[in-house]
């Protein structure tokens, strides 16, 4: 087994990927508290700061609230024994945030693909993403953020989709302007999505995905009111 580490785990559960490629996917997600990013439109405020204080011991992380910043410090070992006494069924990972990737993934991700799980990262482009080579990466660039964190040419190169959230015309040329400066696999599928599901930012998600056969993701949990 590689080499064992920590994580500071905010929550864990079980529901259905609403965004992207694997949209429809039954997955358990893995959320790690810390991101120093700073998105205004961030629905996971509750996951930016690691404070030693919010720790809780692992057993409190099943009953405790899903918008609260307390987490629990977790193996390897404890995340695979977690996933057994919970009762999950879903063959599909999602390591999430906060911002995954301020954390080497290796040793997680490389237990999960040898256990025969499916594993993907969701990360803001900001962290070199340390994950095994099976790891399908969403990278959701944060452009011009609070944080000041600029988007790194790597993480945009091991990116198997990109996945942006628009609202207006300005942040499909950031997007734009990023992909020239970082250049993305010709495989890489590109995402475009509308934040808040906005009549207007919808529109223009549309008429742009079809102008340059990009792709539409919607946030479909959110339609059916899941997590």
């Amino acid at each position: 087994m590689p080499q064992s580490l920590t994580y500071p785990i905010n929550e864990i559960f079980e529901s259905i990927q609403g965004e992207g490629q694997y949209t429809g996917v039954p997955s358990v997600f893995i959320r790690l508290q810390g991101c120093p990013v700073g998105c205004p439109w961030c629905d996971t405020q509750h996951t930016w700061a690691v404070d030693s204080a919010d720790i809780i011991p692992i057993i409190q992380l099943r009953k405790k609230s899903a918008e609260a910043p307390t987490h629990s410090i977790m193996s390897v070992e404890d995340l695979l024994d977690e996933y057994t006494l919970r009762g999950y069924n879903a063959q599909h990972i999602v390591i999430t945030g906060g911002e995954p990737a301020m954390h080497d993934l290796l040793p997680l991700t490389q237990t999960l693909i040898a256990r025969g799980f499916s594993v993907q990262i969701e990360t803001s482009g900001t962290f070199a993403v340390r994950c095994d080579d099976a790891v399908f990466v969403t990278v959701s660039p944060k452009i011009n953020m609070p944080g000041k964190l600029p988007i790194l040419p790597s993480a945009m190169a091991r990116a198997n989709e990109i996945k942006h959230a628009i609202a207006m015309q300005k942040h499909v040329d950031e997007l734009l302007a990023l992909l020239i400066a970082c250049p993305v696999p010709e495989t890489t599928a590109i995402y475009l999505q509308p934040i808040s599901q906005q009549a207007r930012a919808t529109e223009l998600a549309i008429s742009t995905c079809i102008a340059r056969n990009w792709r539409l993701s919607l946030q479909t949990h959110k339609f059916i009111g899941i997590e």
